[in-house]
């Protein structure tokens, strides 16, 4: 069925495209090759598409994981907490932007400066959980470096799972 539906939508398109470009010959030849694409492109994917949709082959059960320590927050402030650490995360993305901008001069140094303290005084809060607290320390180091901004891509994304784990945790 799903075979069936993505070469009609081929041959609609390529029916489509061939009548704005050239009129009838031209949206017959095109919806001609657009089904014939599709269809071709199918059959050679079907083997990766089925084996996307079965299930997974059932495995030996693992042995009992060990027991995993409550994170350590501020007593009575879970939500607190989280709001902090996701302020963390977003003064420390705000500051990699930055500090490795898309273009040469997308960033003055002042705004650079400028982030960089935003991100080091929410970092400071005494509120932020200590599983957040070493992550962002260790982006900070990274983005403060601004050598290998894939290092501090790296370590933006794992101070973004530490805060997603304190947030599950709870």
């Amino acid at each position: 069925m799903i075979t069936f539906v993505l070469v009609m939508c081929g041959v609609a398109g390529g029916a489509c495209l061939g009548l704005l470009l050239g009129g009838r010959v031209t949206g017959v030849l095109a919806a001609a090759a657009a089904g014939l694409g599709a269809g071709v492109g199918s059959f050679l994917s079907r083997r990766h598409v089925a084996a996307f949709l079965r299930p997974a082959p059932a495995r030996a059960p693992d042995p009992a994981p060990a027991p995993v320590p409550a994170p350590v927050t501020v007593a009575g402030a879970g939500g607190y907490a989280e709001g902090v650490a996701d302020a963390v995360l977003v003064s420390i993305a705000v500051y990699q932007a930055a500090a490795f901008p898309v273009t040469a001069f997308g960033v003055s140094e002042e705004e650079r400066v400028a982030r960089r303290g935003v991100a080091y005084r929410v970092c400071a809060h005494e509120g932020l959980p200590q599983a957040v607290r070493v992550s962002a320390a260790a982006a900070l180091e990274a983005v403060d470096e601004g050598v290998d901004a894939e290092r501090a891509h790296a370590a933006v994304r794992a101070l973004s799972l530490a805060v997603y784990d304190q947030r599950a945790a709870r």
